[in-house]
């Protein structure tokens, strides 16, 4: 197989491309949203791509991805084209954020908790009394934002420790506690 060289066209393309980004990246700064979206359109499935290959999970890669668009949009500002080209500034927030969440997952690893706590969240529930409405409430709720809550709010996890011992992105463990202490606040009403 030969290799050969990138042709004059291909390099007109990628200037052009660069370009692009660039000058969407100022508008960004500007507040235009129109801007936000060309580069989501043209990058997003690259920089997912540059975050699966540090993460290794499709979830936390488009977390990784949809946090390095916020910081885009809120960051656009400080993007200067003269220290350096759009794509690799894109790229680098992306993987930034991506190392970022690399580094809660492993820190929350399930591996490295105490293996000999009881943390059953049925268990926790049953010592309650069998006429408290905390107990009925936490019964209606479904398994998943049961046990985000009995753990946060009985063991006393932080939101990365749950998301490491649940295996969940950050973001719907979060979300998982949110609606369910909702739902405890109207169950209990």
């Amino acid at each position: 197989m030969t290799i050969l060289p990138a042709s004059h066209d291909d390099s007109n393309r990628s200037s052009a491309a660069e370009a692009e980004i660039s000058a969407a990246i100022v508008r960004c700064a500007g507040g235009d949203r129109v801007a936000l979206r060309l580069i989501y359109d043209r990058e997003a499935a690259r920089m997912v791509g540059v975050a699966m290959r540090i993460l290794r999970r499709k979830d936390l890669a488009e977390e990784a991805t949809h946090e390095a668009f916020v910081r885009i949009w809120h960051g656009a500002r400080s993007f200067d084209p003269t220290r350096g080209a759009a794509r690799a500034w894109l790229f680098a927030i992306v993987r930034n954020r991506a190392l970022t969440i690399l580094r809660n997952e492993q820190r929350y690893d399930t591996e490295a908790l105490d293996e000999n706590t009881e943390l059953d969240p049925a268990s926790a529930i049953s010592k309650l009394p069998e006429s408290s409405a905390l107990r009925r409430c936490l019964q209606q709720l479904d398994a998943g934002r049961r046990k985000a809550i009995v753990l946060a709010y009985v063991h006393g996890f932080s939101h990365g420790e749950l998301a490491g011992r649940l295996g969940m992105p950050l973001g719907t463990v979060k979300s998982w506690l949110r609606r369910g202490l909702r739902s405890l606040q109207e169950c209990m009403g």
